[in-house]
């Protein structure tokens, strides 16, 4: 059985769910998927996935920064009927042409949620960076007051967003919020937008997102 190893120790949530995910996408043949994380809430994660995904699925705990989880998957021609769709899909062999869906994601701060500003900030990328591995993409990505920050020269974020936009997801900051915080001639990825088409895309929306 083949044994694909995965060290995604110091990663931030999702990321180790994502990095398993699509390692479990990519096999072709019975494997074991084993991943070293550092922390219990990382082995939860995980744990769950397995269990969502009908997998079996063990855990060691090695030290207090060293956990390993290791997921089998079975034999692909013995898949049942019902669930031989869903595999091949994660495996990539059903192409969708446009994975977007008419939601609009609102990112009105540089932070997630409120306390740490430190951690608002891990959090914010982990959720960019999120975005990236739906299964359905949304449509637009809005930025305005210190969201702009986001999109902008510095941002830890840039890639996750212009892996978005080259697949077709409109990223849009705030030309007056850039101007407020002297970004205007730093913008990295995406185009400017005012308050009016703002305005235009969420009500047009079918689903708003603020995280």
């Amino acid at each position: 059985m083949k044994e694909i190893k995965i060290d995604a120790r110091g990663d931030q949530c999702p990321i180790p769910v994502i990095k398993t995910k699509k390692a479990l996408g990519e096999v072709k043949e019975p494997s074991v998927v084993e991943v070293s994380v550092d922390n219990e809430i990382a082995v939860q994660n995980l744990s769950k996935m397995a269990k969502q995904k009908k997998l079996e699925y063990s855990c060691e705990k090695i030290n207090e920064q060293h956990y390993i989880i290791k997921i089998k998957t079975g034999d692909l021609s013995e898949a049942k009927e019902d669930n031989i769709k869903e595999i091949r899909e994660e495996q990539g062999e059903v192409c969708y042409p446009d994975r977007k869906t008419n939601t609009v994601i609102v990112l009105s701060s540089n932070q997630m949620g409120q306390g740490s500003e430190e951690l608002g900030e891990i959090l914010m990328k982990g959720f960019i960076f999120a975005l990236t591995e739906l299964d359905e993409l949304p449509s637009t990505v809005l930025l305005y007051n210190s969201g702009v920050k986001l999109s902008t020269q510095g941002s830890k974020s840039i890639d996750a967003l212009k892996t978005l936009q080259a697949q077709g997801v409109e990223i849009l900051s705030c030309g007056t919020c850039l101007n407020y915080y002297d970004l205007a001639d730093k913008l990295e990825v995406g185009e400017v937008t005012n308050m009016y088409f703002i305005v235009e895309k969420m009500a047009q929306a079918d689903k708003i997102i603020r995280p």
